[in-house]
């Protein structure tokens, strides 16, 4: 009865509702009757669909303590990650040594943490931010190895039969980085916890 009004009250596919709504009352799927509403798919297929996400939930709940495992022993292979630094995107593994043109505060020898992770994986896993990982779960730390200019480039316009014609050179500044290291928590992985601010500093 509760669902039949549920469903007349909305009158859109409410899929989520019904299976947050069969989660906490623990109603038997064969007990279900949904009434022929405008709008909202046959019955069977809503069955379907509550089944598989049942479904899908256990099977993350496994997934995600094969990684609890995996982080917990050491056994994740050699990680990366998607970050985005200065409006771009770079795709990193420790060690790695990325460039980033224009203006950038940091100066050489400045310990930095990227925090703006969107994607991070090892050998078997990836965890996917939604758009980014959430605070504390992964942790990438770099160092800026280098501040210089980049090599000279050529602005070169013409128009023609008007007897106009400029060349200019210039130079964009550079700043290298090199990737330390990347780190997944298996604390952050088990209750998603965000973790205190450390005394390095955030660069987005």
């Amino acid at each position: 009865m509760m669902l039949n009004r549920l469903t007349s009250l909305f009158r859109v596919p409410c899929t989520n509702l019904i299976t947050n709504v069969l989660r906490t009352a623990a109603i038997p799927a064969s007990r279900l009757q949904f009434p022929a509403v405008a709008g909202l798919p046959p019955a069977s297929s809503l069955l379907s669909r509550l089944n598989s996400s049942l479904v899908s939930s256990q099977q993350s709940g496994a997934a995600l303590e094969d990684v609890n495992k995996q982080v917990q022993s050491g056994t994740e292979g050699r990680l990366f990650a998607v970050v985005q630094l200065c409006g771009k995107q770079f795709k990193i593994t420790s060690g790695d040594v990325i460039i980033v043109e224009g203006y950038w505060p940091p100066t050489n020898g400045d310990q930095i943490r990227l925090d703006k992770v969107l994607l991070a994986g090892g050998k078997d896993f990836s965890l996917v931010g939604r758009p980014l990982v959430p605070q504390g779960l992964v942790e990438v730390r770099a160092t800026i190895i280098e501040k210089s200019l980049s090599h000279t480039k050529t602005h070169f316009r013409k128009k023609r039969r008007k007897q106009y014609m400029r060349i200019n050179f210039f130079r964009t500044q550079q700043t290298m980085i090199r990737i330390n290291s990347i780190e997944v928590s298996s604390e952050g992985l088990n209750n998603q916890s965000q973790v205190g601010a450390s005394d390095v500093e955030r660069f987005y």
